[in-house]
C-alpha cells in the first residue's frame, strides 16, 4: 500500500500527497564454483554520494516496470539479462531533493539473472560498478530493507548446500560421478544432495533459456545444445533418485513424496528442452517481449527451487520459508499466465491474417513456456505437500 500523507497549503484545504515510487534491478550471477557461495550481486556507487546502491530510477516513457528496471540495469551498471517482472520486494529510502526537501522513497526490486557485461556504457564515466558476494553487498549498503532484502536473496542453507559439492556437471555424462559419490553415503539414501544438484541442473537450464532468447547468430545453437545436455544431466539425477528410491530402507519422506518432487522437477527441464527444440526446428530468431518476460519468470523460478531444496532438509525449522518460496511460485505462475494471453493476444494481432504459419509457430513457443512454468508450480504443491506432512 502506497504511505499517504496530509501536506497543508496556506489558505488551502489540505491535499493528499503519495510516497514518491521508484524501481530497480537486482542484478545476479551464479557461481557454483565460487569458495564463498553461488550467487554474487552487482552495486554500482551513487553519482551525487559515491555509496554503493543498486541500479534503481524512476518510470518513464510508458514503460513496464520491470522493462524500466532493465534499462537502469543497462544504463548505470552496463549489464543485460533476464529480468522477472515479478518483483522481490521493495524497500525505502530518503532522497534529498534540490529544494532541500528529504523525501520517501518506495523502490520495487525486481530480479535480473545477468547474462552479459557490456565493456562500455551510458553512465561509466559516473559510476563504479562491482560485484559482490550477498553478505558483503549487505554490509556496503545503506538502507537497512535492502540490506535485509540482499540477505534474503539467498539463505545460508543453499550457500552451505552449495559448498558441499553436489553441484552441476559442466558437461554431459554426469553418471560415473554420480555412481562413485553415492557410494560414499550410508544407506539412508542421499536424497537430499539429489534434489540441490536436480535443482541447480534446473536452474542452468533456466539461465541458458535466458541466453537463448537473447542471442543472435552461431551463439543460440550454442545455447540450445546446453538447454539439451541440461535436460540429459538432470535425468541421469532423477535415474539415481529413482534407484535410490528403491534400494533404500529409511527415506528422509514418503517415497511417493520423493518421486513426485524429484519428477515435478524434471518436468521444468523436460519442457525447456521441448521449447529449446522448438525454437530450433522452427529457426526462430525474433522473440515477442512477452516471450522473454516468461523465460525472466522462468530463471527466477528456477532460482528460488534451488533456495528450497537446501531448506527440505529441516522441514520443521524451515517450513515458514519454504511457505513463502512456494507462495510466491504461485504468484508468479499467475503472472505468467496474464503474459502468455497478452502475448497471444499480440501474435493474433499482428499474424493472424497476414502470416498464419508465424502465429502458429509464436502460438507453439508461448504453449512450451506456459508449461515450464505449469511445471514450476508443481514443484511448489509438492514442496507444499511435504511442509504439511512433517513441518
Amino acid at each position: 500500500m502506497r504511505a499517504r500523507c496530509q501536506r497543508p497549503t496556506p489558505g488551502d484545504a489540505p491535499r493528499e500527497c503519495r510516497t514518491i515510487r521508484q524501481i530497480a534491478a537486482f542484478p545476479y550471477r551464479t557461481e557454483a564454483t565460487s569458495p564463498d557461495g553461488v550467487i554474487r550481486v552487482l552495486l554500482v556507487t551513487s553519482r551525487a554520494s559515491g555509496r554503493w546502491v543498486i541500479p534503481k530510477g524512476n518510470i518513464g516513457g510508458g514503460a513496464r516496470p520491470h522493462e524500466a528496471a532493465a534499462q537502469e540495469a543497462e544504463e548505470e551498471a552496463g549489464v543485460l539479462g533476464a529480468i522477472c517482472p515479478t518483483p522481490l520486494g521493495s524497500f525505502r529510502y530518503r532522497k534529498k531533493r534540490g529544494s532541500g526537501a528529504s523525501l520517501m522513497v518506495d523502490v520495487d526490486v525486481f530480479p535480473l539473472a545477468v547474462t552479459q557485461e557490456l565493456q562500455s556504457w551510458k553512465e561509466q564515466p559516473e559510476r563504479q560498478r562491482r560485484w559482490f558476494t550477498l553478505s558483503e553487498a549487505a554490509a556496503a549498503v545503506d538502507e537497512p530493507d535492502l540490506r535485509d532484502l540482499i540477505r534474503s536473496f539467498s539463505p545460508a542453507e543453499f550457500r552451505a548446500a552449495a559448498r558441499r559439492g553436489a553441484g552441476i556437471p559442466e558437461k554431459s555424462k554426469v553418471a560415473p560421478m554420480f555412481a562413485w559419490f553415492q557410494r560414499l553415503l550410508p544407506r539412508t539414501g542421499n536424497f537430499f544432495e539429489m534434489f540441490e544438484a536436480h535443482a541447480r541442473t534446473v536452474t542452468a537450464g533456466a539461465e541458458a533459456m535466458a541466453r537463448l532468447m537473447a542471442a543472435d547468430g552461431t551463439a543460440r545453437a550454442e545455447h540450445i545444445t546446453e538447454v539439451i545436455e541440461r535436460e540429459h544431466d538432470a535425468d541421469e539425477i532423477t535415474r539415481d533418485v529413482l534407484q535410490t528410491v528403491r534400494k533404500t530402507f529409511l527415506t528422509p519422506f514418503d517415497r511417493g513424496a520423493i518421486t513426485s518432487l524429484v519428477g515435478a522437477m524434471d518436468d521444468t527441464i523436460d519442457e525447456m528442452q521441448a521449447a529449446a527444440a522448438a525454437i530450433d526446428l522452427y529457426q526462430v530468431s525474433d522473440f515477442a517481449p512477452e516471450m522473454r518476460d516468461m523465460t525472466a519468470i522462468i530463471v527466477d523460478a528456477a532460482r528460488l527451487t534451488a533456495e528450497a531444496m537446501p531448506l527440505l532438509r529441516n522441514v520443521a525449522q524451515n517450513g515458514a520459508r519454504l511457505h513463502e518460496l512456494t507462495e510466491r511460485l504461485v504468484r508468479m505462475e499467475g503472472q505468467a499466465d496474464d503474459i502468455h494471453a497478452a502475448g497471444l493476444r499480440r501474435t493474433l494481432a499482428d499474424h493472424g491474417s497476414s502470416d498464419t504459419l508465424r502465429f502458429v509457430v509464436e502460438r507453439e513457443i508461448y504453449k512450451h513456456l506456459e508449461r515450464i512454468v505449469d511445471a514450476f508450480e508443481d514443484v511448489a504443491n509438492e514442496i507444499d505437500g511435504i511442509v504439511i506432512d512433517h513441518a
